[in-house]
C-alpha cells in the first residue's frame, strides 16, 4: 500500500534524521575561532538541512497568546467551543467581552493543517471575536465516525455557525469558497437565523472554468476513477484511522512543491546560506514557514474526490447542479447576506475572475452590499498573509464586517 510504503520510508530515515539533529545541535553554536566557526556553521547549516526534509503530521500550535486591541495588548486563550468528529470549532477567547463582532474563519482542508491561517487569525483578532474551523487529519479520526464527503463537511459548517449564534459573519479562505456559499444559502433558504451576516470568499474556486490555473488543468488530466485508484490509500494500523481511505497529505505536499520546485530548492539553499552568515532572523523566518508549509494533514477520501469532481471537474456550483444531501443548493437564497469577494493579480492556485463568480451567482443581493477587489501584486499566500493583507486588503474585510454586523 502506498501510505504503508511512505511510512517505511520515514521509518528507515528517522535515524538518519534523528544524527543530523544531533550534528546540528553539536555543532551549531560554538565560541572557537572565525575559520573553524565558520566551518562548523558550515556543517550545522548541512545538518538542519537533512534534518528538515521530512513532513511534519501534527498540528502545530497557533501560538496567539495576546493581541493588540486599540493600542492595548489583550490576553487571548484558544479554548474548543464546539468538538465534532472530524474538526473542532475553536474559539480564540480574548480576556473580557469586547462586543466586537463574531467571525468564522473557515480554513481549507487540503493538505496543510488550519494553523496555515495563524497570521489571518491574528490581523482579525484585532476588530472581531474570532472563531476557527479546526480540521483534523483524516488518519486521526477513527473509522467508527463514518464517511466524511462535502455534506458532512456542510453539516459542520452549519452546526459552526448555529453555535456561535445569529449575527456572525464567515470569512473563507481557498478550497471552502464553494461551501461555504452552499451552507448559506441552505440556511438563508431556510430561514436559520443564525446565516451569516456577511460572507468574504477570498482566492477560492467558486468556478474553476474561469482562467484555469495549471493546478485546474492538473484536476482535469484524469477521470475521478483515476484518482481514486492512483491517489488514495488506507491509513497504515499504527494510527487512529487505521484503515480510513484517505489522500494523503505527503502526496499533496509533493504536487505543491513540485510546481514550485525551483523556489523551495532556492528557499533551502538561502536556509543554508542565512545559517552559515549568522543572519539569525532571516533563518528563522525562513524555519517557520516551512515547519508550517511541511505540516501535513491527510483528507478524507470522499471529499478529496467529491472535491476533485464537482468543484474542479463538473464546477456543479455555477452550473446549478450542487446538491446537499439530495436537496438542490440555489445561491440566489442569499438575499440579506452582505458578499465581499478578494482574488490575488499574480495568483497561480486560483485563477483571477473564479473567485469574483460569487458575484453573479448570489444574484439577490443587492448591489450597494456586494463588492469585488483585485489585490495587485500578489499571489495565492498573499491574499491572506502579509504586508498587503494587513495594510490593503483587511480594511475592506473589516469594513464589510461591520457594515453587515
Amino acid at each position: 500500500m502506498l501510505y504503508e510504503a511512505y511510512q517505511a520510508q520515514q521509518d528507515f530515515l528517522a535515524p538518519w534524521r534523528a544524527g543530523a539533529d544531533l550534528m546540528k545541535a553539536a555543532l551549531g553554536d560554538t565560541s572557537m575561532g572565525p575559520a573553524a566557526n565558520y566551518m562548523f556553521r558550515s556543517f550545522a547549516a548541512g545538518a538542519e538541512i537533512v534534518s528538515r526534509t521530512h513532513a511534519i503530521h501534527e498540528r502545530p500550535p497557533y501560538g496567539i497568546d495576546q493581541v493588540m486591541v486599540a493600542g492595548e495588548p489583550v490576553a487571548v486563550r484558544e479554548e474548543v467551543a464546539l468538538a465534532m468528529p472530524f474538526g473542532d470549532l475553536v474559539h480564540f477567547r480574548k480576556e473580557s467581552d469586547l462586543g466586537q463582532p463574531r467571525v468564522l474563519l473557515v480554513a481549507p482542508m487540503a493538505g496543510h493543517f488550519p494553523t496555515l491561517l495563524r497570521h489571518t487569525a491574528q490581523t482579525l483578532l484585532a476588530d472581531n471575536d474570532v472563531y476557527i474551523t479546526d480540521w483534523k487529519s483524516g488518519r486521526d479520526v477513527p473509522l467508527s465516525e463514518g464517511r466524511f464527503g462535502t455534506d458532512e463537511y456542510i453539516d459542520h459548517l452549519m452546526a459552526f455557525f448555529a453555535h456561535i449564534g445569529p449575527g456572525a459573519h464567515g470569512i473563507a479562505v481557498c478550497q471552502p469558497c464553494p461551501l461555504l456559499m452552499a451552507a448559506t444559502s441552505l440556511m438563508a433558504e431556510d430561514g436559520n437565523p443564525a446565516t451569516p451576516a456577511s460572507l468574504v470568499l477570498m482566492a477560492g474556486p467558486v468556478d474553476t472554468s474561469i482562467n484555469p490555473t495549471k493546478v485546474n488543468v492538473l484536476a482535469n488530466e484524469h477521470p475521478v476513477e483515476w484518482f481514486e485508484r492512483n491517489l488514495v490509500t488506507p491509513v497504515p494500523r499504527r494510527y487512529a484511522g487505521a484503515h480510513r481511505r484517505v489522500y494523503p497529505g505527503f502526496l499533496q505536499l509533493s504536487a505543491f512543491v513540485t510546481m514550485n520546485l525551483s523556489r523551495h530548492v532556492r528557499a533551502h539553499m538561502d536556509l543554508f546560506g542565512h545559517i552559515l552568515k549568522g543572519e539569525l532572523a532571516k533563518a528563522d523566518a525562513n524555519r517557520k514557514f516551512y515547519d508550517e508549509y511541511f505540516s501535513i494533514a491527510d483528507l478524507p477520501a470522499e471529499f478529496y474526490l467529491e472535491t476533485v469532481q464537482k468543484v474542479f471537474q463538473e464546477q456543479h456550483l455555477p452550473r446549478g447542479i450542487f446538491t446537499y444531501r439530495n436537496r438542490k443548493v440555489d445561491p440566489r437564497a442569499i438575499r440579506k447576506t452582505a458578499l465581499l469577494t478578494v482574488e490575488g493579480e499574480r495568483d497561480d492556485i486560483c485563477g483571477l475572475g473564479q473567485t469574483m463568480a460569487a458575484q453573479d451567482l448570489c444574484s439577490t443581493i443587492k448591489p450597494f452590499r456586494k463588492k469585488h477587489y483585485v489585490q495587485p501584486g500578489v499571489g495565492h499566500y498573499g491574499v491572506f498573509s502579509g504586508t498587503r493583507w494587513q495594510t490593503q486588503i483587511y480594511p475592506m474585510v473589516r469594513s464589510t464586517i461591520q457594515a453587515a454586523d
